[in-house]
């Protein structure tokens, strides 16, 4: 076959170009992506930030599920007049100088997960951080592994135990993002994880931690995020998972019926969420003759809001008014070691279909370049 037209030869030659061009991503060694999310935070303590950040967390479907046509004259009309004055004088009380502590812990997370993945793969691995709402949010990370040319992508919601309205939450923005995406990667994506063995026995450690310092309580609250009572009817895991999560970190550290229990916090509206609810529970127990607890949250992933200022603060007034004595909030597992490992851990088992080492894949792609340049050259003789 001949080249009969400047039309075919400028078309040769661009072909050319782009295959032999280090620019173009088809070329180059893919990346491993690892999208890390989670629920996400305000810009700061403000009315005007938690007004915003409230405007996109309670429009998503998943956390309100009345019809719109219902529910925007509600958010639009009462709850965004009057909640985030109330949300940001919370969050004045846990603000730090690096800002949210969900954030920088996020952070954290973020740059010891990098360190571990990138001793134990062979090929490249880069870590991002998107958050479900806010800032940065999921499309930012996910353009972010873009960017390195990330053609294989594990999204990890840090949510242990699965929601609709957290993990299917995630589902949905990143299937909105990568809507308008040309290439999709290959996609993974971890829905929950609430009896994996690491991640229990770093519960479990840090509690026998804080034990060691100021001993073990009368009885060990697990205090999970509520979800309305119709997520349970409907189908939705989540309560039993919480469960099982405290039936197993309860099981490591030998603990008896009567030496802990399940409760749900941070309900909110008039309908019934699922209980037995922390703070009644809490509000009771001195009359029990409890009158020492700890309170551990295992659904979270790291300290924020619901963890410092509702549980640590306002949850704690509650027993010691009622009566109790002593009253310990054991820290979420954040960046710790073992939390970590467990995290990498979780990664490393789902790319295990992704084990081909990186001058494998190197000669791979260079042999496939060199045939196309070949068949090109033959087009113009």
């Amino acid at each position: 076959m001949r080249i009969k037209s400047k039309d075919d030869l400028a078309l040769v030659d661009n072909m050319k170009s782009y295959l032999n061009s280090s620019e173009q991503p088809h070329s180059t060694l893919p990346v491993t992506g690892i999208l890390l999310t989670n629920l996400g935070t305000p810009d700061a303590p403000t009315p005007t930030a938690l007004r915003r950040y409230l405007a996109e967390f309670l429009s998503d479907p998943r956390i309100t599920e009345l019809p719109r046509w219902l529910w925007w004259p509600i958010l639009h009309g009462i709850i965004l007049r009057t909640r985030p004055a109330r949300s940001a004088k919370n969050y004045a009380k846990i603000w730090t100088d690096e800002g949210s502590p969900l954030f920088t812990i996020s952070q954290q997370q973020t740059k010891k997960l990098q360190a571990l993945l990138s001793q134990h793969f062979d090929s490249p691995v880069q870590v991002a951080l998107g958050m479900r709402y806010g800032q940065p949010s999921i499309e930012t990370g996910l353009e972010q592994l873009r960017q390195v040319n990330a053609q294989r992508i594990i999204v990890l919601p840090l949510y242990p135990q699965y929601s609709s309205s957290t993990t299917g939450s995630t589902y949905d923005a990143i299937g909105d993002c990568l809507k308008k995406w040309r290439w999709i990667p290959d996609l993974q994506f971890i829905s929950h994880y609430h009896d994996n063995e690491g991640y229990i026995n770093a519960l479990a450690s840090s509690v026998r931690h804080h034990w060691d310092q100021h001993g073990q309580p009368d009885k060990l609250l697990f205090s999970f995020h509520g979800v309305p009572r119709r997520f349970l009817d409907a189908g939705d895991p989540y309560f039993c998972e919480c469960h099982k999560t405290a039936r197993l970190v309860a099981t490591t550290l030998d603990l008896k019926e009567d030496q802990y229990q399940v409760v749900f916090q941070s309900r909110f509206g008039r309908e019934e969420w699922i209980k037995p609810y922390t703070d009644e529970t809490l509000k009771k127990l001195p009359k029990q003759g409890v009158k020492h607890v700890n309170v551990i949250c295992p659904g979270f992933s790291a300290d924020c809001l619901e963890t410092l200022e509702e549980i640590d603060q306002e949850n704690r007034a509650y027993f010691l008014e009622s009566g109790g004595e002593q009253y310990h909030y054991i820290p979420a597992l954040n960046a710790q070691d073992a939390h970590m490992q467990a995290l990498a851990n979780l990664v490393i088992q789902r790319a295990q279909a992704w084990s081909l080492k990186s001058t494998d894949v190197l000669q791979s792609e260079q042999e496939q370049r060199l045939l196309q340049v070949e068949k090109v050259s033959k087009i113009q003789s």
